[in-house]
């Protein structure tokens, strides 16, 4: 049974005593083992609080309340610590499969020469097969910025290079002094 000061903040759920509404409605799906401790038969509808709570405590399990701000409130006899363990871990599984976005920048100059393109192209194309975005923008230092067109020509070079892996969120734009393109993976197809 559970003990009325669980440890649990992010799943408020009031159990058994500190349950103070007079009347609930009992829903749950083993009626059969409710009805054998109460000796009547008993189906989902409304009950006394202190019924419910009693043939909880029979069963060795808890009477939950599982929607507060119904009109009577909802509740349902089950085993309180093991549904916190479920619910906890579908909230991890979930979590586990939401995916993490990982950005990678590049760096370029607007006089870059051929061999560092190819360089940087080779990690980016890289990056993009792992699954990562890539962030990359031209640095302009001092009087660097008058060669904007430059370094706008190399992005739009570095977007058509990486076409096969990645596709650009959008065309590069300059931003202070720096002129940014984001390039997002291609989904792999699945095999």
């Amino acid at each position: 049974m559970a003990k009325s000061n669980q440890n649990e903040e992010k799943f408020n759920f009031r159990v058994n005593s500190e349950i103070k509404i007079p009347k609930i409605r009992l829903v749950g799906d083993d009626f059969d083992a409710i009805s054998n401790v109460a000796g009547r038969q008993i189906d989902v509808g409304i009950y006394d609080t202190y019924r419910a709570v009693r043939w909880a405590e029979e069963l060795d399990l808890d009477l939950v309340e599982i929607s507060p701000n119904a009109s009577p409130p909802v509740c349902k006899i089950m085993d309180f610590k093991k549904f916190i363990y479920d619910k906890k871990k579908k909230e991890k599984e979930i979590k586990s499969k939401a995916q993490k976005t990982v950005i990678k920048e590049i760096r370029f100059g607007p006089n870059t020469d051929d061999h560092d393109f190819e360089f940087k192209l080779r990690h980016a194309k890289k990056f993009l097969e792992e699954g990562s975005k890539v962030k990359a923008y031209v640095q302009f230092r001092g009087r660097a910025i008058v060669f904007k067109d430059r370094g706008e020509l190399l992005l739009l070079n570095f977007l058509k290079e990486l076409e096969e892996y990645g596709a650009a969120e959008d065309l590069p734009k300059l931003e202070g002094r720096r002129m940014i393109v984001m390039v997002s993976p291609k989904k792999k197809k699945q095999s």
